[in-house]
């Protein structure tokens, strides 16, 4: 996924990350943003402060909306953080659609095997205008959008 990201990009990952290995270490001089989602109140204050240093220092940030890894053969609800963060921030949403993985990805083992995914980058959705009470429908919209997506690429 590294391939296809953008200069200035970094991700929010949940907080949990941050103690795995190489991988946490990885993230963490990557510039990760880090989300404690078990505490709603730490979560809010951590994209008040991504939202912040978006705007100031000019970052762009990746986030997988659905919340988790998800094994089924569909997408999961969206969660509404990335969309407030955008709407309050007035930066346009860039949906990015991975295929699925089930075909290469033991879940019971937690092994890749060979495969392939593919990325389609849809066009970007603006959010100049928008306020708190479009996310919303802002949310359904770039959902069913890239549900349609991911359905023809997978």
């Amino acid at each position: 996924m590294s391939q296809f990201l953008p200069p200035r990009c970094v991700a929010i990952a949940k907080k949990e990350l941050r103690f795995i290995g190489l991988l946490g270490l990885a993230f963490w001089l990557c510039g990760y943003f880090f989300i404690d989602r078990e505490q709603k109140s730490q979560a809010i204050n951590t994209m008040l402060h991504i939202q912040k240093t978006m705007v100031t220092k000019k970052f762009r940030i990746f986030i997988f909306p659905e919340g988790t890894r998800n094994h089924n053969t569909s997408m999961l609800p969206f969660k509404h953080g990335a969309f407030h963060l955008a709407v309050q921030a007035q930066v346009p949403v860039v949906p990015v659609v991975i295929s699925s993985y089930r075909h290469f990805f033991n879940k019971m083992e937690r092994k890749f095997t060979e495969g392939e995914c593919t990325i389609q980058i849809l066009p970007k959705v603006e959010t100049q205008g928008l306020k708190t009470d479009s996310v919303p429908e802002l949310t359904k919209a770039v959902r069913d959008t890239m549900l349609k997506v991911f359905n023809q690429i997978s």
